[in-house]
């Protein structure tokens, strides 16, 4: 195998005396084999193969297909990315053509040329090789559209490179979080991303009197009402060619669910006192903190209208569950405040940045950044501590130590150790496939831990 293929080739096959040929045959290739399901698993846990060749006739019924399809179905929920070439019989193209199907990366019917397996598995290593780089770079590099928005939490991220998948569609989003967390400037970078030429337009259904906000989500003609001195265009008409952003959606009248039902479904409106339809090309996003299902089985909100407006939806998680984020976002505002303000450079003393990162932040990001901007302005000297942001003092319980990877490693290890051995009923032999190592790595590892007289083997 070369230097750059650091995992090994799995092969699977119940015929010992032909699984010692192919590997025979393939001996360029660091290998590991297997003759069953059971065992192959346990050999992916421990080895991870990027690669692996397998037959479809496996233990107990090495005459069906059964478990070899079983087998390449739990391979590829293990790791999607693996590349599975299936060896077949002879006259057997149609389980192949199916393996294929399933996710399988390619097939060879037996006899095969060991020549052309080899090859074949050269080009599913490189093939892995490249798909796992482009998944590293994919996962450190954030959408150019959502440029402005600061994160390093791997689930935003996903969010970022979720919203920048289906900008280029018309497909109405829903963003769902609490208040604070961002729905608008994903909202905003939606638009940026969708290459859309009109303006956005965001409008806050729940600032809006009820009595009002027919007037300004459609428009009206001159004369529609008492005042109405002249026509106007509403919101949704003024996002022609652009996007519309409708905030806050679960507080939308019910009054106004049905004619935003039939404007989503028909592209036309009608504007207040007026008779003439106007075509209307325009994106809609909707964002809210309530639970619009809950308001559903309240009658409170319209099903059919929740299904047009969550075409696709989006989950963004709170302030409190992003790794990392809280003190990142802080000494971004910090830096922003601190030139607005023209207060020099200002930093956080550590009892603030440890404050910062204990603090549940029930105001999401919002919140943030109002105590940051009221400390910016309120600070007397060049440090910013955790009173100066209006929070208490940290615990001392939760310090730096957190950060001591090999406190976090071993506590890691012994929450994966004890829950195998509670998993096996304290079989070491399972356990330790369960955990992808050999028995004397665990034993080392129990050792180490001190759980071996916790334990009994």
């Amino acid at each position: 195998m070369s230097a750059s293929n650091s995992s090994p080739l799995l092969i699977v096959e119940d015929d010992l005396a032909l699984q010692k040929q192919i590997k025979w045959s393939l001996d360029r290739f660091d290998s590991v084999t297997a003759s069953d399901r059971e065992s192959a698993l346990v050999q992916v846990r421990r080895h991870q193969p990027a690669v692996v060749t397998m037959d479809l006739g496996l233990p107990p019924d090495p005459d069906s297909t059964s478990e070899g399809f079983a087998l390449l179905q739990q391979l590829l929920e293990i790791d999607p990315n693996v590349k599975v070439i299936v060896l077949t019989g002879q006259n057997d193209q149609a389980n192949a053509l199916r393996a294929v199907a399933l996710g399988a990366y390619d097939f060879f019917a037996k006899p095969f040329e060991p020549e052309l397996l080899g090859l074949t598995i050269d080009r599913a290593y490189r093939l892995a090789e490249l798909q796992g780089e482009n998944r590293r770079l994919q996962a450190l590099q954030q959408p150019d559209a959502l440029s402005g928005l600061v994160t390093r939490d791997p689930e935003m991220l996903k969010v970022c490179r979720l919203i920048d998948r289906v900008a280029s569609s018309d497909v109405t989003v829903l963003l769902l979080g609490e208040s604070g967390t961002g729905k608008e400037v994903l909202a905003q970078g939606l638009h940026q991303a969708s290459k859309r030429q009109g303006r956005f337009v965001a409008i806050n259904c729940a600032a809006i009197p009820e009595t009002l906000l027919e007037s300004e989500l459609f428009g009206y003609e001159r004369g529609a009402f008492t005042g109405a001195n002249k026509t106007t265009p509403g919101k949704i008409e003024t996002a022609h060619g652009g996007t519309l952003m409708l905030d806050e959606i679960g507080d939308l009248p019910q009054s106004l669910q049905a004619k935003l039902l039939r404007f989503l479904q028909e592209r036309k409106i009608e504007r207040l006192g007026g008779r003439q339809e106007i075509a209307v090309d325009v994106r809609v996003v909707c964002a809210t903190h309530q639970d619009l299902k809950a308001l559903i089985a309240e009658g409170r909100f319209r099903e059919d209208l929740y299904y047009r407006l969550a075409e696709i939806t989006v989950d963004i998680p709170p302030l409190r569950q992003r790794q990392g984020d809280a003190v990142l976002l802080a000494h971004a505002f910090l830096r922003r405040f601190s030139q607005e303000q023209r207060r020099g450079q200002l930093a956080f003393t550590d009892d603030a940045l440890r404050a910062i990162e204990q603090h549940a932040w029930s105001g999401n990001v919002r919140q943030l950044q109002n105590a940051v901007k009221r400390a910016v302005i309120m600070a007397d000297g060049g440090r910013i501590t955790a009173t100066d942001l209006g929070l208490g003092a940290p615990k001392d319980d939760d310090g730096d130590d957190t950060l001591d990877l090999r406190r976090v490693r071993e506590a890691a290890e012994r929450k994966a150790v004890i829950a195998a051995l509670g998993r096996s009923n304290g079989n070491i032999v399972r356990a330790s496939e369960l955990l992808g190592v050999s028995r004397p790595t665990l034993y080392d590892l129990m050792n180490r831990l001190g759980l071996k007289q916790q334990i009994s083997s």
